[in-house]
Order: structure tokens, then sequence, then C-alpha cells
């Protein structure tokens, strides 16, 4: 019996060891994934906290209930060092692609990663990068440094790229499709194995470059029609045009339309960072991305526009404060990266706006050298404000008595679909 076979026996059978690296949203839920089949898993992450947080049964993540973590603890182990990757037989990468300063494509997490745990590795083992990151990654910064193994044969790799949507219910992980990719047919075999015992369908591909480009592709698509629709949001404000009324009609169509609706801006790591991943390997190849660096550029130029907007209808009340709902970059999650809201935040703070914050979710921020805590929430105390901006809409919110009790209700997201003199919308 060959490697490739034992390999994929094991995996049928349930007894292999999966490690996964990075307990972010998704790298701890896909570890939840796992142990819910009642398979072994070692979970790593650099941060200490976090992983004692783990092992004393508790969710580092808001939206990840407690007893949920609870009740896998039979099945998983948790640790801040790398050397029981040796225990691993497969070890899937959840690892942040940030951008550097120069708004390049910075693939330190991954590279360090590999750099650390390469002592530890062994024959029969598989590596699988879930990372979104630009097409070639996976054997420049993996394949590559695998220099004692024979991939493919002896060793083998594989890219599945993450489909999490955080917050959300709409859809469970296992209804999700997943796109599966191998360095050789061996590795295809065993990826694809792997993540049948908990998604129910799975999508191959025989080049790992055209699943790093796919998932690239699914946020460069989301980016260019969130541009769109907020150019589309500012010129049918000038022709006193609702746009949401605009989107409910387009979206009767039964084809040829997807539904984006306008925001504060973008916020994430897919929608503000993964495309330019794309557009910074095109014009490494020669090519310039113009509609990718546009679209961008509009995403970002909407929260400096917007902000424009709500400090000219506030001007007249500067010496009263202003309340942002929601620092948060979606709903539902406590996840501030590239948050719309926060910079919004940051820029009243600079021009010496009084300004609090309110965000279930997130219950402090830190900005320099000072602390900001999110107020408890009391709908009566919203009547000191001179504005509330709704920047994310919170579920957890009754936004009938934030009618009620606001003087002014700036609303960003639509949350309202009513009209009335106290409320704004941009």
């Amino acid at each position: 019996m060959n490697l490739k076979v034992k390999i994929l026996n094991k995996i049928k059978s349930k007894k292999i060891n999966v490690g996964i690296i990075g307990l972010g949203y998704v790298g701890l839920n896909l570890l939840i994934q796992f142990a819910q089949k009642k398979i072994k898993i070692y979970g790593f992450d650099n941060d200490a906290i976090k992983i004692n947080t783990l092992k004393k049964s508790l969710s580092p993540i808001s939206y990840i209930k407690n007893k949920t973590i609870s009740d896998i603890k039979k099945y998983t182990n948790y640790y801040s060092e790398f050397k029981n990757i040796k225990n691993c037989d497969i070890i899937i990468l959840c690892l942040p692609t940030p951008l550097d300063k120069k708004q390049k494509p910075d693939l330190s997490h991954i590279k360090n990663t590999i750099l650390r745990i390469k002592k530890f590795l062994k024959i029969g083992q598989t590596i699988v990068l879930e990372s979104t990151t630009y097409p070639g990654t996976t054997k420049e910064v993996i394949i590559k440094k695998l220099k004692n193994f024979d991939v493919g044969k002896n060793f083998f790799v594989g890219y599945s790229p993450e489909r999490e949507n955080p917050g959300s219910d709409e859809y469970k992980f296992s209804q999700i499709p997943k796109i599966v990719s191998g360095y050789s047919k061996s590795c295809l075999e065993i990826t694809d194995c792997l993540y049948k015992l908990v998604v129910n369908k799975t999508v191959k591909t025989n080049q790992i470059e055209i699943a790093e480009t796919s998932k690239i592709y699914e946020n460069v698509y989301r980016s260019v029609n969130i541009a769109l629709v907020n150019e589309l949001k500012f010129i049918l404000q000038k022709l006193n045009i609702d746009i949401d009324e605009v989107i409910d009609l387009a979206k009767t169509k039964p084809f040829g339309f997807s539904e984006f609706r306008p925001g504060p801006g973008v916020g994430g790591h897919c929608i503000p960072i993964d495309p330019l991943y794309l557009s910074w390997i095109a014009e490494k190849n020669g090519y310039k991305s113009d509609f990718i660096r546009l679209a961008s550029k509009v995403n970002l130029d909407t929260t400096n526009t917007i902000y424009q907007s709500i400090k000219k209808i506030i001007s007249k009340k500067k010496k009263l404060p202003i309340l942002i709902v929601g620092l948060a970059y979606k709903k539902n999650i406590e996840d501030t990266r590239e948050s719309a809201g926060l910079k919004i935040f940051e820029m009243f703070l600079k021009e010496n706006f009084k300004v609090d914050f309110l965000d279930g979710w997130v219950k402090k921020i830190e900005i320099g050298n000072r602390t900001f805590q999110s107020l408890d929430l009391n709908y009566k105390k919203l009547k000191r404000y001179s504005a509330v901006v709704i920047c994310t809409d919170h579920d957890l919110y009754d936004y009938g008595k934030i009618l009620k009790n606001a003087k002014m209700i700036i609303d960003l997201r639509n949350r309202y679909r009513i009209k009335s003199k106290k409320i704004i919308k941009i």
C-alpha cells in the first residue's frame, strides 16, 4: 500500500491529527468544524492570551459561544509553540496576509511560520494553505522551502481558500462549496478527501494558481461593485433620487444583476486589501490594473466624502457631542480592521469634535496612547447628542428606541426604510 492510499484511508476513517495554525475568525471556525466530527485537533497561535482562553474552554471571539468551545474540548489541544507539529498528519495555515507600508503584499506571517515549523516536518504530512493571496504564493513561499521532501510523492501540499463570513448565520459552513487544489494529483486527492469531512461539496481544480486566483477574483468582484454603488449613491443624491429604491427595483430582474448596497466605506480584510494583491502581481508582470486600483480608491474616498458630509450637517453644533453607533467593519462581530466607522471616529477626534461611540461588540479601542470605552446602552441618554451616526447596524439594538430618543440620526447603512425629519441618509 503506497503512502497516498494510507493517508486517504486515515482521513476517511477520521484517524488523522489535524493542526491548524492561526486561530482567528477563519482558523478557529475551521477547528470547530473538524472537532465536531470527532477528529483530533492541534490548534496553534502566537497569541498566548488567546491560547490560554481556549484552554479554559472560553471563546476569544464574541460570536462563537463558550459552549461550542467547551463541547469540543475532548478533541482539541492548543499551543503557542510549534513542536507538536510533528504529531500532525495535516497542517492547515490560516494566517493573515496584509499589505505593508508601501501597499505591497506582506507574506511575513506565512514565511515566518514555514521557517518555524520546518524542523518539525516529516514524510507523509500534508500542508494546506487557506490564506487569501496572489497566484503563485503556495509554490513560491511553501513548496520551494520543502527541499528535504519530494513534494507530491512523500509530502503533500494543497490550497483551499477560506470562504468565511463572520457574524452571519445565513449559510452553515458545511453548505458552502469548498474549492480545493493540489500541487500534484495525489496532493489534490488528499486535500479533497480532507475537506469532504466537513463540507457537503468540494470543487476541484488541478492548478493551485487557479484556486488562488479564484479567491482573489471573488474579492475583486465585490470591491468593484461596492465602488460602483458607492459612487452611484453620490450621483443620485445630486438628483434627489433614493438609491435604495433604485436597487430594490433593479434586483427584481432575475438574471444579469447582483445586489450590492452602499455604505460608509469598506472594512475587514477582503475588500480593502485583497484586490491590491492581484493588482500588485499584475503590475509585476507588466500590466497596469487601473480598474482594480480605481475601485479601491473610490471605496477609500467614500469614507472621507461621507465624513465631510456629516461635518457639514453638524458644523453649527460642534459644541454638542456626536455618537458613532458601530465601530466594527460589519455588523454582529467585533472586528475593526480597516473599519469605516473607526476611521470616521478618528477623523472627528483629530478635528476636536466631542465624540463617543456605542458598540455592543467592541467594548474598547486604543487610538495612539488613548483608550476609549463603548457607552453602556441607555436609549434615553441619546438625547444629549447632536447627532447619532449609524456606521454599523448591529442587530442587538432597538432602532425604534434610537429613533424615538435621538435628536438627529445620520443613517449610513439604510437601517431605516421610513421617512422622518429626524433621519438623514448619506
